[in-house]
């Protein structure tokens, strides 16, 4: 017995039959570099960075104290003393290794992917600039103030006329991205909480708690990395101060905020240069304020 094929449905055939076919399947998007240009530009200018530091013979496992402060690191007594305040700035581009490198990109990353959708990628530079300056200048203010006592020591033996590699031997350099990552992770613990956002409550709450949970555990680690690194007399720290510097200027950034997503356009550009010119005013002043502290 063979095959049987039935002809075509004669309804079908019929130019006015109320038949609708099918919408194709929805093709999900891959994210464009469009998406989220800020975060994208921040990884790649991060990494950057440390290639050409590669590139100049730098250690990849664990660069020494000349070649990070040769490439931008943070120090107090540069900053305060021999008056390189770009340091504040050009020490949250540079890492010391490539395990360093990669924990914090993988955080920028992930957290700057939520974040660009509720403040814009001027937003999110913005708040990687200012909240990494103030984790920065944070440190700098405590290392200066640890390192004090040493310095008026060494002032007395010289009679006045300290060497500056000596001085300068008192501080132990900063470098990195934490402060930064802190302060988008700040900033979005506050948006997320926004009423505005059209996102299921729900939803949102599980974000944000994400968000808090990974502030949390790495605020803390610190403390005991550096407990067990002075136990073990090892020379490498991770700068708390950094993180908290960088963390609360975030929550402060982020406070007057409201969310690109679900506010009106102009509405979400005032707040966000009010914050901006607030933000500013505050780190000057504290900038100011670093710059009087006795030496």
């Amino acid at each position: 017995m063979g095959n049987y094929s039935p002809g075509p449905n004669p309804e079908f055939l019929r130019p006015n039959a109320d038949f609708n076919p099918p919408p194709p399947p929805r093709v999900r998007r891959r994210r464009s570099w469009s998406y989220a240009p800020a975060t994208y530009s921040l990884v790649a200018i991060n990494c950057l960075v440390f290639l050409v530091m590669l590139a100049h013979h730098v250690s990849a496992a664990g660069p020494n104290v000349d070649q990070l402060m040769y490439w931008g690191a943070d120090n107090a007594g540069s900053v305060l003393i021999q008056g390189q305040w770009w340091r504040i700035v050009t020490a949250m581009f540079v890492h010391v290794g490539i395990i360093h490198l990669a924990t914090n990109m993988w955080c920028l990353w992930n957290l700057g992917l939520l974040a660009e959708p509720l403040m814009g990628s001027t937003g999110v530079l913005t708040v990687y600039i200012l909240t990494g300056a103030a984790g920065n200048l944070l440190s700098t203010f405590k290392n200066w103030w640890v390192a004090y006592p040493e310095l008026m020591d060494l002032t007395k033996r010289f009679h006045g006329s300290v060497p500056i590699d000596q001085v300068l031997g008192l501080f132990s350099p900063g470098a990195g991205a934490s402060g930064a990552v802190f302060g988008i992770a700040g900033a979005l613990i506050i948006l997320l909480n926004s009423h505005r956002l059209p996102v299921p409550r729900a939803e949102l709450k599980r974000l944000r708690k994400s968000v808090i949970y990974f502030a949390a555990l790495n605020l803390a680690i610190p403390f005991f990395f550096n407990f067990g690194a002075s136990a073990m007399h090892a020379g490498v720290r991770i700068d708390s101060m950094a993180h908290l510097g960088g963390f609360s200027c975030g929550l402060l950034f982020a406070a007057p905020m409201v969310p690109r997503i679900g506010a009106p356009r102009d509405l979400f550009l005032f707040r966000l240069r009010v914050t901006i010119g607030m933000v500013v005013g505050i780190l000057v002043l504290f900038g100011f304020y670093l710059a009087k502290l006795p030496g």
